[in-house]
């Protein structure tokens, strides 16, 4: 089930069909040389997956590199400047490659990604997708003008319509440098960048219920979002950083406690066979629960208990965290109506009071909490959710 708005940041892109057509007309001239036009080349390999489906039959997930080349040759270290008004960006084919120790990515964590569900050919939250690309290349100073945003948007949906159902994972880092050690050269245009693709037919333990419209949620602006079983949800001991203003909610390449934090997470299903957690709740440095190890987190209090009977809240992401797509699907569905959703971080104290809570990323959609332990004795069962529960008053 993929839903999305038109609006700026998916009318800003373009045709695609048009550009699809002048991507494969640029193929042959790209690969032997003769093309003087910067361009977005594809460069394929593939990888045996193991996939969740029951059979547990393996399926091939396929990689793909696209670069940035200019006159034919490609440019690693030298930064490109943009393509002219007049010049039109391509796409070629080439042989694969696998990241150097020069990429940037790898080394330092200097780049972005995101992760996109396709449901019947298409990249749900699509103009969710590519404001991220779009923003995330501006507040990390890369260089994606609208020549590229626009092929790339052409190729994401040409593999997407290729897919037909699965996940694609687009990492985008900086082109490696000049410049010994962390720095880069700050042009105004932005550095350049390398492309990497994920095309995988199902997602790693994603249940099927993700990629299918048996179950959806509807919110207040009558937008549906996919949405899972009621799960189970610990609350984990690990904390993610807190960041300066430039990074935070940004899903940049460094998420190594994220990764420490999904490992705890790991332990507690471990520990609880007939009863495991799907997702854990984690902390931040500064105290406050602001996000799952792969989602965020939607809940409500007692009204009782606040004086904002009936909203729901969310934890900021001023200082930790990540904007998540389906997090901004979810807000903008309440903006206009009688409660729409606050900002507001979610303490210790809170606990106990919860009466309703979800988590929500833009592969899985909406996952209801049926139980949250508190820790190893404490178990809170919560109310179900649906469509006509999101706005009603709990006492």
């Amino acid at each position: 089930m993929c839903h999305d708005k038109v609006d700026a940041s998916s009318t800003l892109f373009g045709s695609t069909n048009a550009l699809l057509q002048s991507a494969a007309d640029a193929g042959s001239s790209s690969a032997d040389g003769a093309s003087s036009e910067a361009s977005l080349r594809v460069d394929e390999g593939g990888v045996a997956a193991e996939s969740a489906a029951a059979d547990m039959a393996k399926l091939q997930s396929r990689n793909y590199r696209l670069t940035v080349t200019s006159n034919s040759t490609e440019s690693f270290v030298e930064p490109l400047a943009s393509p002219s008004a007049n010049r039109q960006a391509s796409v070629s084919t080439g042989l694969s490659q696998l990241p150097t120790l020069s990429n940037r990515g790898l080394a330092y964590g200097d780049g972005f990604f995101t992760t996109m569900r396709v449901d019947k050919g298409q990249i749900c939250w699509q103009a969710k997708h590519l404001q991220r690309i779009r923003t995330h290349a501006q507040a990390l100073s890369l260089a994606l003008d609208h020549a590229l945003l626009t092929q790339l948007q052409a190729v994401l949906s040409e593999h997407a319509r290729q897919l037909g159902l699965g996940v694609m994972k687009l990492i985008v880092t900086r082109v490696p440098q000049s410049i010994r050690g962390y720095g880069f050269t700050d042009l105004e245009t932005g550095s350049d960048c390398e492309y990497w693709l994920q095309v995988s037919p199902d997602a790693p333990n994603v249940s099927s219920s993700v990629m299918t419209e048996s179950a959806s949620l509807t919110l207040p602006d009558a937008t549906e979002v996919q949405m899972q079983m009621p799960i189970k949800a610990s609350c984990l001991t690990s904390k993610i950083a807190c960041l300066p203003s430039l990074l935070a909610g940004l899903k940049t390449l460094n998420r190594l406690d994220s990764v420490m934090a999904s490992a705890e997470l790991q332990r507690c299903k471990s520990a609880s066979p007939l009863n495991p957690p799907t997702e854990g709740l984690v902390k931040d440095m500064g105290g406050d629960w602001v996000e799952g190890t792969m989602s965020n987190v939607f809940y409500r209090l007692k009204d009782s208990q606040h004086a904002h009977k009936g909203h729901w809240y969310t934890p900021p992401i001023t200082r930790s965290g990540v904007a998540g797509v389906m997090r901004s699907v979810i807000i903008e569905g309440f903006a206009d109506s009688e409660k729409p959703v606050i900002e507001r971080y979610l303490t210790d104290k809170d606990l106990p009071h919860i009466t309703q809570m979800f988590f929500c990323n833009a592969v899985r959609g909406v996952m209801p909490v049926a139980q949250l332990a508190l820790d190893e004795n404490m178990l809170l069962g919560l109310l179900p959710i649906d469509s006509e529960s999101l706005t009603a008053v709990i006492t």
